[in-house]
């Protein structure tokens, strides 16, 4: 007896040693450093669940997953907790950072903060933050409105969408566009503009815009609009600053002079407005398509700006549109490529396109090689909200990536050249359609 009472006092000593040796490393609280992350700028869901700008809802199944992403600068500790509301029940709800899952619970209609835990950072860069329901007691398993960060690898660095002002939970969410900004060395007589995109394999993401030759007035590329449907998109804006189209004086509406077989015609807005023309056309990754662009100032204050695309799969260079822009007297100019996601949904997946083989024309001087870029990005980007973005050379082209929330972004504003390949466009004007 004496034996046995001995082994169970031992063994109770150690389990409470045992115990309270855990309980002082799981942390209780944040450190001063706390950073609040809204859901609704800065996460994802697959298989069911909604995220809005007031954060993670709709989330009824076992299967839905929900991720947060964040970019931390510096290796250290993550301290975590969550805004959560039970929906009236009681869920039991599993997060997970890298390799480490802990669970929390969630009741009541009243949101708290409940704090989950800690991880160790081995390496800077991108972190995911994966949240699963387990158990409910109630239809849905609640819902999640913030997560809070703390920790020695939180700095004032820390990138993510800090808040929807300027409606930047939708910006956010649809990834950084990119930009190549093209040296001309000031030649202001440029009539044609030449460029070639190839998209590799895998990288043709529904919502990608892939920009081909962009100008002061407009922009003509390619499009993955769904499953089922691919576009080559020409568009001019018009000289009048609106969102709304219908609000464009008629002497300042974009003219239609001509477009192609089978092109829709009309007019846009929300990002400026003008006029818009697309070819349903079914392009493919790894196949290297050319875009060919006029722009000549007439006599009456007009510009005519003419849109080609050439496809291997027809051999032969197709009329998208012609367009008249009123008040305007220019050649080309402000040259650049651009790459952007313009769905949100699709934002937290990884998209690149090669640019390559640049050419301008003038009537004194003939074809000139493109071979200097600038590289920049919009606002998502420049503020820091998102920093999966690179551009510049690679295989001997440009290249523009975005998305994806991989970790290796390129500085802003750096310049990048490519060899000259010396293929000049064998192109008869005379002969387009």
């Amino acid at each position: 007896m004496k034996f046995n009472y001995l082994v169970f006092l031992i063994i109770c000593l150690f389990s409470q040693c045992k115990a309270e040796k855990v309980s002082k490393n799981i942390p209780k609280e944040h450190d001063i450093n706390k950073q609040i992350i809204p859901i609704g700028g800065n996460a994802w869901t697959s298989n069911g669940g909604n995220i809005d700008e007031n954060g993670f809802s709709n989330w009824d199944s076992k299967q839905t997953i929900c991720r947060t992403y964040f970019k931390v600068e510096q290796t250290g500790t993550i301290k975590l907790s969550l805004f959560l509301t039970g929906n009236g029940g009681k869920s039991k709800i599993l997060v997970k950072i890298l390799n480490k899952s802990i669970n929390v619970e969630a009741e009541g209609n009243t949101e708290k903060e409940q704090f989950v835990g800690e991880w160790n950072i081995v390496k800077a860069g991108y972190i995911s933050v994966d949240i699963i329901g387990i158990s409910k007691t109630e239809t849905t398993f609640g819902t999640i409105s913030n997560m809070a960060v703390s920790g020695t690898a939180i700095s004032p660095a820390l990138s993510f969408v800090k808040n929807n002002e300027g409606n930047f939970f939708y910006w956010g969410r649809r990834g950084p566009s990119v930009h190549l900004r093209y040296e001309t060395n000031k030649n202001n007589e440029i009539e044609w503009f030449y460029n070639e995109i190839t998209v590799p394999k895998n990288n043709d993401v529904i919502g990608s815009y892939f920009m081909a030759n962009g100008f002061g007035e407009g922009y003509f590329g390619m499009q993955v609009n769904s499953e089922k449907e691919r576009r080559i998109l020409f568009s001019v804006w018009s000289p009048f600053e609106t969102d709304n189209p219908e609000t464009i004086p008629q002497d300042q509406k974009i003219l239609l002079l001509k477009k192609g077989t089978n092109v829709y015609t009309g007019e846009f807005g929300n990002e400026g407005s003008g006029g818009q023309s697309y070819l349903k056309y079914n392009w493919k990754a790894d196949n290297t398509y050319k875009f060919l662009l006029q722009g000549k100032p007439t006599s009456d204050n007009y510009t005519i700006y003419s849109a080609y695309f050439f496809a291997p799969e027809e051999n032969k260079w197709l009329l998208i549109a012609s367009f008249k822009r009123p008040k305007t007297s220019t050649y080309l100019k402000n040259l650049y490529s651009f790459l952007e996601n313009f769905i949100p949904e699709t934002g937290n997946q990884e998209r690149m396109g090669y640019f390559d083989n640049q050419w301008i024309y003038d009537s004194k001087n003939g074809w000139k090689e493109l071979n200097q870029v600038t590289f920049t990005a919009d606002n998502t980007a420049r503020k820091g909200y998102r920093k999966d973005y690179g551009g510049g050379t690679k295989n001997g082209k440009f290249y523009l990536r975005n998305c994806g929330f991989f970790s290796d972004n390129t500085l802003l504003n750096q310049k990048f050249s490519r060899p000259n390949q010396n293929i000049k466009p064998v192109i008869d004007f005379s002969k387009l359609p």
